[in-house]
């Protein structure tokens, strides 16, 4: 039997929160960080000095010799270089442990390393970390040692962010400043800050360590790049909430363990749909928290795994033929005295202040939906989003019944006059009570659908970083909060002219709302007569990053620079040409020297028999098809795959950027699935003894 966990002793045992700062910091000095954290007051650096000393004991307490400046450069995993506490010896021999103000306050690694998409060059190599003492520092312990992480932001010489965090933290100002001025009109004295709060769901592959490590192309690419389907995929629904096999139950524990120290609040955890495909989901937290918590998650996942004798897949298509993974965004605004902007009561209808916020969420969603597709671009998420599995490729509101009722009252009527009610459930079991039903149904097919006081964005890629999303929705809703804003403050009659907006609004984007099912056929032809864009791959989703539309809107909120977005085009486009270009050296690989030599080995076997049996005076006309059935497909198999050679030689030629990545779109991905087929057609004939690779039902049932 496992040991107890008091959940309540060890969470945030890790972390230089809230409570350890006020226990351990000098009341001045503890309210000048708060003032820091909470209005944005620039921290001195006696001030810095003081916090130092008591970070660097606290952490020295917890067993770290070292510290980091946590960042998230552009390569989408985290980065940090780790320096020891010891100081110069003395006359004596003997060290010190010191840590200063200004390295923790800024940290300098070697920016020419890092994706920069030409902001710098490779002989410009100073960048600056800077602390970011919104999110709390922690301890982590691994093989390692303990090390003191400290999350920062990262960004060049010249001032360009090249993180995540940057512009994330800008876009956080931008819709507090306008959500403000929005409740101001509305009377709301009080509130002093409005914050976006989110919810990633992490979802995940757990799959055995050794048969990974016989898989090249999972090890490559982070997803198998060949591989037939076994005779049971995911069609009972038997594994989504099912059971938890004891050995993931185990994983689990573990995780939730080393979460909680680190003051992630890990809340649920379940079987997914597809085979070996699990779930985690925190609660809220403020979003730039989340967005480092997720991070966390993300490398905790695969450190507990190793120990476990598993490996985590955070790819969003690990496996052709079951579901993929993703990440849903669970989305809303909230004040720092405990207001949801997105709460509509009981009664919706004369909720004026969330009929506004509803609309102006529709209205930013609508106008840029091409920039929110573009935030949830992914090479792994191309095999993922619109394939029966995942929202379409289409962004659009599900909104439900209830709410969609008082749209169509207001726009049809002008006014919205009752709101559905949810009513009972009966189960028709005198046992059991009944239940009070929602006023509105979810529905799993929606890219961006409101579930009672968020939204929830269900395109995001599993092994992605939620910033992207987060700066995105941010900063369109603080442009529509603001040029809401611009209309009310001049007007005369204010109620009658948050009535005419709220129309205005719902009527001129009611286009974006679809309740339906958007799995359908029929509504990617409704979307087009709506003139919603279908933007189904990341190489095509990349241009919305450097319209006139985007730069205008990011540059007016001081997100992003024009340099900052074409920078990041540029590294959109250099990371699908070398995903794929990855990938297709992988499959050219492990073609030439495991999949062609094994079925050479078996043709000869069957060669072998067939001569034997033929010369016994038997017959061996099963022998002899299943000869020529393997031969023709080794035959395919080869002429596949020196099509793909000759194209990905070809590539060299190519211009780097965008042609580069069009052109290892429209060339070398179809190349890839000609030579895919034959080799998965091969497998299920070659003897199984013979494959060279774990199959597809050795990893996902044989965990």
């Amino acid at each position: 039997m496992s040991e107890f966990t008091n959940v309540a002793e060890i969470f945030g045992s890790n972390v230089f929160n809230d409570a350890v700062m006020q226990e351990r910091l000098p009341k001045k000095v503890y309210k000048e960080l708060k003032k820091t954290i909470e209005e944005g007051k620039e921290l001195d650096l006696a001030t810095a000095d003081v916090i130092a000393h008591e970070m660097k004991e606290w952490a020295i307490e917890k067993g770290a010799t070292h510290y980091t400046h946590w960042f998230q450069p552009l390569t989408g995993v985290t980065a940090e270089k780790h320096d020891s506490f010891i100081s110069a010896p003395d006359k004596n021999g003997k060290v010190l442990m010191s840590f200063s103000g200004k390295e923790l306050i800024k940290g300098e690694p070697d920016a020419s390393s890092f994706p920069s998409g030409g902001l710098r060059a490779t002989f410009e190599a100073r960048g600056y970390t800077a602390w970011d003492c919104t999110s709390p520092a922690f301890v982590r312990q691994d093989a390692a040692g303990a090390t003191l992480c400290i999350p920062t932001a990262f960004c060049s010489y010249t001032g360009e962010a090249l993180d995540q965090k940057t512009p994330l933290l800008r876009s956080m100002e931008a819709i507090n400043a306008e959500a403000l001025r929005l409740l101001r009109l509305f009377g709301n004295t009080t509130s002093k800050r409005v914050t976006p709060s989110v919810g990633p769901e992490q979802e995940y592959f757990l799959v055995d360590k050794a048969k990974y490590l016989q898989r090249k192309d999972l090890i490559y690419t982070g997803r198998t790049l060949f591989g037939a389907m076994p005779p049971k995929g995911q069609e009972l629904d038997d594994h989504y909430f099912g059971n938890i096999r004891q050995r993931i139950a185990a994983f689990m524990k573990e995780v939730n363990e080393e979460l909680w120290k680190l003051g992630v609040t890990a809340k649920t955890q379940h079987n997914e749909v597809a085979p070996a495909q699990h779930e985690l989901a925190p609660i809220y937290a403020e979003c730039n928290v989340a967005v480092d918590h997720n991070q966390i998650v993300m490398k905790t996942l695969k450190m507990v795994a190793c120990r476990h004798g598993l490996q985590c897949l955070l790819h969003e298509k690990p496996f052709a033929g079951v579901n993929g993974s993703g990440k849903h965004n669970n989305w809303s605004i909230t004040t720092d005295d405990g207001i949801n902007l997105l709460d509509p009561g009981t009664t919706p209808h004369e909720n004026i202040q969330f009929l506004l916020v509803l609309a102006c969420i529709l209205k930013a969603v609508d106008t840029h939906a091409d920039l929110l597709r573009e935030s949830a671009a992914d090479v792994g998420n191309d095999h993922r989003l619109g394939a029966n599995e995942a929202p379409p490729a289409i962004i659009s509101v599900f909104l439900g019944e209830q709410l969609e009722d008082v749209v169509e009252q207001l726009i049809s009527t002008g006014e919205a006059t009752h709101s559905l009610k949810g009513g009972k459930l009966e189960t028709g079991v005198k046992t059991l009570p009944d239940l009070t039903k929602d006023a509105t149904d979810r529905n799993r097919t929606s890219p961006f659908a409101f579930t009672g006081n968020k939204f929830e964005f269900r395109m995001v890629g599993s092994k992605d970083s939620i910033a992207a999303p987060n700066i995105v929705l941010n900063t369109i809703v603080a442009e529509a909060f603001a040029e809401a804003s611009n209309v009310l403050e001049k007007a005369d009659d204010f109620e009658m002219a948050v009535h005419d907006l709220i129309k205005k609004y719902l009527t001129e984007h009611q286009r974006i709302v679809f309740n339906g099912n958007g799995y359908s056929d029929a509504w990617v032809e409704e979307a087009e007569r709506r003139g919603l864009p279908n933007i189904k791959s990341m190489v095509d989703a990349i241009p919305a990053l450097t319209t006139d539309k985007a730069i205008g809107l990011f540059e007016k909120f001081h997100v992003f620079t024009k340099a900052e977005l074409e920078s990041r085009a540029e590294i959109q486009y250099e990371t699908y040409a070398k995903a794929i270009n990855i990938e297709a050296k992988a499959m050219i690989d492990i073609a030439s020297k495991q999949i062609i030599p094994a079925v050479i080995k078996y043709t000869k076997s069957l060669a072998d028999t067939v001569n034997s049996v033929t010369a016994a005076g038997a017959e061996a006309s099963v022998q002899s098809e299943l000869l020529a059935e393997t031969s023709g497909l080794l035959s395919d198999t080869k002429v596949a795959l020196q099509k793909l050679i000759d194209l990905d030689k070809k590539s060299e030629e190519v211009p780097e950027g965008t042609e580069l990545a069009h052109y290892f779109h429209e060339e070398i991905v179809p190349a890839m699935a000609e030579l895919r087929a034959p080799v998965d057609a091969l497998e299920m004939i070659v003897d199984k003894e013979m494959w060279p690779m774990p199959s597809y039902g050795d990893l996902m049932f044989e965990v």
